[in-house]
């Protein structure tokens, strides 16, 4: 299985050899799309430099992880900046309103 490697610029994934990278892998901050606290919860939203998906459709290439809580490790992931912001805004008003952020959950 080859990487899908990837920089931000704009905003904007664009496809980067895994050399442009490597400074963002230790540099959380400047890959972060959100973080909040909601009581035992960090929810945390980065972009993820690496394709996720591995060749299996669009690239994944943000994701949202909830540490702590009763939904401790829940993730969800996403190909775009936007969805991820979106994703975010959605998992921490269900975590506020004490649902659960699987957007799947019937």
């Amino acid at each position: 299985m080859s990487a899908d490697y990837y920089i931000e610029v704009d905003g904007v994934p664009t496809p980067a050899s895994i050399d442009e990278t490597t400074g963002l892998w230790a540099d959380n901050e400047a890959r972060r799309v959100g973080s909040d606290e909601i009581g035992e919860a960090w929810v945390s939203t980065v972009f993820l430099v690496i394709d996720h998906a591995f060749g299996g459709g669009p690239p994944l290439l943000y994701e949202t992880m909830i540490f702590g809580g009763e939904h401790d490790q829940f993730c969800d992931r996403y190909s775009t900046r936007e969805a991820a912001a979106t994703g975010h805004a959605r998992v921490c008003e269900a975590l506020r309103r004490g649902e659960s952020p699987d957007r799947w959950a019937a």
